[in-house]
């Protein structure tokens, strides 16, 4: 081996590796602008609006301008913060929005300046549980950012997105579970590798996605990275209408724009890895990936991104068609549902693997029980399905005179129930004024 190369990066060279680690910054940072542009464009004609027009050709250049704003704006920490941590918290969540792409293949082998690499910086045997706990560190940025800001309503904004990264962060994982028995492998290269297999039609080749293979752990992946990345509806960390902005209600300036940059990386970074694991990586899609020319070298990185961008308009999609979840709602999700239907789902494929391998009984036999499966949980979910915690029935009113301050703040009285005569106060019966009332008449004078 050369003794100029670095064994960490593989047999590549360093003037490579600096290459590739410079590429994919730049390539972080123009598809965040582009991503902002997207976004507002896509709810714009949803909402039919326009949405960004002004600044460049199609407004490219609002996003640029936003950005230089935040970098130029006066940045300031509030009184009585904790300085050191407030200023750590935004870096932390910007240096892991950047980490956990080390791993992930943006396409195949190529030929740069005559070396013959892999359009990957790095790889490890366990590279998807690296980018699993990258994005857990990252949630340490929010978490500090709230307790150091002396805020009440970052303080809330910290605390429920611990609960968010917990709850979905376990559906995350054992999502990825299935994928990992079936291609036997944790590698992120190599999981995209055994998406190459394909059934064959004839001449036709289609390729056996995980995304088809295992749909169940697809539809909970792409529910849990909703949750994970705190985007609508599932914004609870940071809703305006409880919180104000949450963690990010204490910063602005450059600090704010580093929380931006992580958010839309983070997105950018959860569609890459269902990319990867579920949908091929940067393998084409069928009937392109019949084509030997369009299904290898510098094609890789354009059906890896055109994979990336549809999964990052499911996101824009959601923000402009769904309304904000209640909390208990969300926590209902993920412990309730998910995490359960991941478990069966789990134990379903381990016995499925077991089958192919014994030999116990016919594939057709399997679909059989697989079909009967589906539609008993169908049934389940739409016929049935479990009670709400607040089951709806006969309203018990106290006994009792009513007091609105008992719990120390004002409550409406319950129907039944009556407001106790207090003096000099004369309640209202709910009828409208008339030309002879007395407000009219002091409105007049």
């Amino acid at each position: 081996m050369n003794p100029l190369e670095n064994p960490i990066f593989g047999p590549d060279p360093w003037w490579i590796v600096l290459i590739k680690v410079v590429g994919l910054f730049v390539v972080l940072l123009l598809w965040t602008i582009f991503n902002v542009w997207y976004e507002r464009r896509v709810v714009g004609k949803m909402q039919h609006r326009l949405g960004p027009i002004m600044n460049g050709p199609f407004g490219l250049f609002q996003a640029l301008a936003d950005g230089a704003k935040l970098i130029v704006k006066e940045d300031f920490r509030p009184a009585k913060t904790d300085k050191w941590v407030f200023n750590l918290a935004p870096f932390l969540t910007g240096v892991a929005a950047f980490t956990a792409w080390a791993v992930i293949p943006f396409g195949g082998e190529v030929t740069m300046f005559g070396h013959r690499t892999r359009l990957q910086l790095t790889d490890l045997p366990v590279a998807t549980l690296f980018v699993l706990a990258i994005a857990s560190i990252g949630i340490y940025g929010i978490v500090l950012a709230g307790w150091a800001s002396n805020s009440v309503y970052s303080l809330l904004g910290g605390i429920r997105s611990t609960a968010q990264m917990i709850s979905y962060e376990i559906t995350m994982g054992l999502a990825l579970v299935a994928v990992f028995m079936y291609s036997s492998t944790m590698s992120t290269s190599g999981i995209v590798e055994s998406q190459a297999n394909a059934w064959s039609i004839g001449p036709v080749e289609i390729p056996q996605w995980y995304a088809v293979l295992l749909f169940p752990s697809f539809v909970m992946y792409v529910i849990s990275m909703v949750g994970e990345t705190n985007r609508a509806p599932f914004d609870l960390p940071e809703c305006e209408s409880e919180l104000v902005s949450g963690y990010l209600t204490e910063y602005s300036g450059f600090r704010y724009a580093l929380y931006f940059l992580s958010e839309y990386i983070n997105m950018v970074t959860v569609s890459a890895v269902a990319t990867t694991l579920f949908l091929g990586g940067y393998r084409a899609p069928f009937p392109f990936n019949n084509i030997e020319f369009l299904d290898s070298g510098w094609f890789g990185p354009i059906w890896f991104m055109l994979k990336v961008q549809l999964l990052f308009t499911g996101f824009v999609w959601l923000r402009g068609t769904l309304p904000r979840m209640r909390y208990d709602q969300f926590m209902h999700l993920g412990w309730k549902w998910l995490i359960e239907i991941s478990l069966v789902w789990i134990l379903l494929v381990a016995l499925l693997k077991v089958n192919q391998r014994e030999g116990w009984v016919s594939q057709g036999v399997v679909l059989g029980i697989g079909a009967v499966i589906i539609l008993a949980a169908a049934a389940y979910l739409f016929f049935g399905g479990r009670p709400d915690d607040r089951t709806p029935g006969k309203l018990e009113v106290p006994d009792g005179d009513f007091d609105a301050f008992a719990g120390g703040y004002p409550v409406p009285p319950l129907p039944g129930q009556t407001l106790p005569e207090m003096a000099g106060v004369v309640h209202s019966t709910a009828q409208p004024l008339d030309e002879e009332s007395s407000v009219t008449k002091g409105d007049e004078s």
